[in-house]
C-alpha cells in the first residue's frame, strides 16, 4: 500500500508557500509584540538572504572542510567577546538559538563540576535559578539529569535577592543563572552580587542575556554591570536573531575559560566511521544563519547597532509612560532593555482596573499581537501577576503612536471587566476544535490547572496542530 506522489511544477509550489505565508502575522511593521525582532531596515534583510543563498549548501559539520565555517565563526565569537566584554581567553561557539546556547553552558557546567571530583562522577548535581529564568534551562536539566532549584523573585521588582540566589547553593550545584534582562518583566537581575558570591563559593555563573546582548551595550549608561566583565561570570549566552537582527538560527555562548568552552563538546571515535567532534548540539548544521549572522553585524557595525539601539529605546520609553498613564495598569518593576510586562494595578478600584488577558485579545482584534503571560505561585507561595508582555524593537518607533492609542483604546473597551476566568470544558474544545479568537479564557484556564494537567495537555494542542492529515493509500496494482 503506497501512496501517489508526482512532482509538481516551482511555481505552484512557491505560490502554496506564499498563500501559507499570507495567513501568517505580519513579521514586518511593529505589529507582532514578541517573537520577531524587526529592525526596520530592508538592506539588512537583503544582506542576510544573500548571506544564506551563499552559503545553502555548506553544512557546518566540518570547519577543516568547509574552511569558510570556522573563519566565519571565528570572527563572530570575536565580534561577540568585544561586545560582551570578554578578555583575550574567552572563547565560545556560535549556536542555532539562545536554548541551545544555555544548554551548552549547562552541560560545560555539569561536566566541570563532575571533573572536579571523583566523586561526583554519577552524581546528579543542581542548578539554581530564579523564577524568571527562561525555560531552556529547565529544558536543559531534564535533557542533562540535572535538578532545578528555583529562587522567588519579589512580585513588585521582578527580581530575586541575591542573598537568596546564594542560599540556594550547596555542594551540589553545578551553576547559578542570571538573566539580563529577564523575558517575563524585562528586568536585569542582581548580577554582580550573584556573580561574587558563587565565584567565593567555587560555582560557575551564567549570565543569560539572549535578550540583552546586542542591546544592553548601547542602551545608556544606566544599565547595571551585567556581562564578562562583572567578576565570577563564567559564562554568557546571548542570542543574534533577536537584537543582533540575524535571521532565526543564530546565538553565541562565551566562557570567560577557554577548559569550560571545551567541556560543552562531544568527540567520538567509537565507530567505524569518521571522527566525531561536535562543539553544539547539532551534528550536520546549515552554515546560513551563521554567514547571515555575521553579514548582519559587519553591516551595522558599532554605529548602526547604536542608532537602532537609540530608536528602540525611544519606543519604549515613549510606550512605557503611555502604559503608566492607563488607569488600571501597571508596569511590572523598573525595566532595563526593550521588554515590557503589564499588570493589573491592584490599588485602583474594581471599576478601573484592566485585566492583562482581556487587554491582550482586545489589542488583538485592533491588530496588535501582545503576549499573555500567566500568573505564576512561587516555592514561597507569593504570586507573580498575570501579565501582557510587549517586545519592542527599532521599527516600533514608527507606530509608537498608533500603539500607544491601540492600548489606551484597548484598555478602555476592557476595564472594569473580571479577571478571566477558568472554564472547564475549554480544554475539550480546545483540542477537538482548535483555539478560539479569544484566548484570555484559554490563558485563565491553563493558569488554574495543575502543572501536571496542563504540561500533556500544552503537549497534546501542539502536536494535534501539527500532525499530518489523514491520508487515503493507493493499492499497488498487480504486478505482471
Amino acid at each position: 500500500m503506497t501512496r501517489a506522489w508526482t512532482s509538481r511544477p516551482a511555481a505552484d509550489v512557491l505560490a502554496d508557500l506564499a498563500d501559507l505565508r499570507r495567513v501568517d502575522p505580519p513579521t514586518h511593521g511593529g505589529r507582532v509584540l514578541s517573537y520577531v525582532y524587526d529592525s526596520g531596515r530592508a538592506d539588512l534583510d537583503a544582506v542576510a538572504a544573500r548571506a544564506v543563498e551563499l552559503f545553502l549548501p555548506v553544512n557546518g559539520l566540518d570547519p577543516t572542510t568547509f574552511t569558510s565555517v570556522a573563519a566565519l565563526e571565528s570572527r563572530l565569537v570575536a565580534r561577540a567577546r568585544d561586545v560582551l566584554h570578554g578578555g583575550p581567553d574567552t572563547a565560545g561557539s556560535v549556536t542555532t538559538g539562545g536554548t541551545e546556547s544555555c544548554l551548552l553552558a549547562v552541560k560545560s557546567a555539569r561536566d566541570t563540576w563532575r571533573a572536579a571530583d571523583p566523586a561526583r562522577v554519577h552524581a546528579r548535581p543542581t542548578l539554581v535559578l530564579p523564577t524568571t529564568a527562561h525555560p531552556a534551562f529547565h529544558k536543559a536539566a531534564a535533557y542533562l539529569d540535572l535538578d532545578v532549584v528555583p529562587v522567588p523573585v519579589d512580585p513588585a521588582r521582578g527580581t530575586p535577592d541575591a542573598d537568596a540566589v546564594l542560599a540556594a547553593v550547596d555542594d551540589r550545584t553545578a551553576l547559578v543563572v542570571v538573566s539580563a534582562p529577564s523575558y517575563p518583566f524585562g528586568v536585569v537581575d542582581p548580577v554582580t552580587e550573584v556573580a561574587a558570591g558563587a565565584s567565593d563559593r567555587g560555582v560557575a555563573c551564567h549570565v543569560d542575556a539572549c535578550i540583552g546582548g546586542w542591546v544592553l551595550p548601547w542602551w545608556g549608561d544606566d544599565v547595571p554591570p551585567w556581562d564578562l566583565a562583572v567578576d565570577g561570570v563564567t559564562s554568557i549566552s546571548a542570542d543574534l536573531h533577536k537584537y543582533g537582527f540575524a535571521p532565526k538560527g543564530a546565538s553565541v555562548v562565551l566562557y570567560r575559560d577557554p577548559a569550560r568552552h571545551r567541556a560543552q563538546y562531544f568527540a567520538t571515535t567509537a565507530w567505524p566511521g569518521y571522527p566525531v567532534v561536535n562543539p553544539t548540539v547539532l551534528g550536520s548544521r546549515s552554515a546560513g544563519g551563521l554567514a547571515a549572522a555575521w553579514a548582519v553585524v559587519e553591516a551595522l557595525g558599532d554605529q548602526g547597532f547604536a542608532a537602532l539601539v537609540a530608536q528602540t529605546r525611544d519606543a519604549t520609553t515613549r510606550l512605557r509612560d503611555a502604559a503608566t498613564a492607563i488607569a488600571g495598569l501597571r508596569v511590572v518593576g523598573r525595566p532595563t532593555g526593550p521588554l515590557l510586562a503589564l499588570a493589573t494595578d491592584d490599588d485602583a478600584p474594581d471599576a478601573d482596573r484592566v485585566d492583562p488577558f482581556h487587554l491582550v485579545d482586545a489589542l488583538r482584534r485592533r491588530g496588535w499581537l501582545a503576549q499573555a503571560q500567566p500568573a505564576l505561585t512561587q516555592p514561597d507561595g507569593t504570586v507573580l501577576p498575570r501579565t501582557a508582555h510587549l517586545t519592542i524593537t527599532p521599527v516600533t518607533q514608527r507606530v509608537a503612536d498608533d500603539l500607544a492609542t491601540a492600548l489606551h483604546d484597548a484598555a478602555a473597551d476592557v476595564r472594569g471587566r473580571g479577571p478571566a476566568t477558568p472554564d472547564p470544558a475549554l480544554a475539550q474544545h480546545v483540542l477537538t476544535d482548535g483555539l478560539p479568537d479569544d484566548l484570555a479564557a484559554v490563558m485563565a484556564t491553563l493558569e488554574a490547572l495543575p502543572p501536571d494537567v496542563v504540561r500533556p495537555l500544552l503537549v497534546e494542542v501542539l502536536a494535534r496542530a501539527v500532525a499530518p492529515p489523514p491520508v487515503t493509500l493507493v493499492t499497488d496494482p498487480p504486478r505482471a
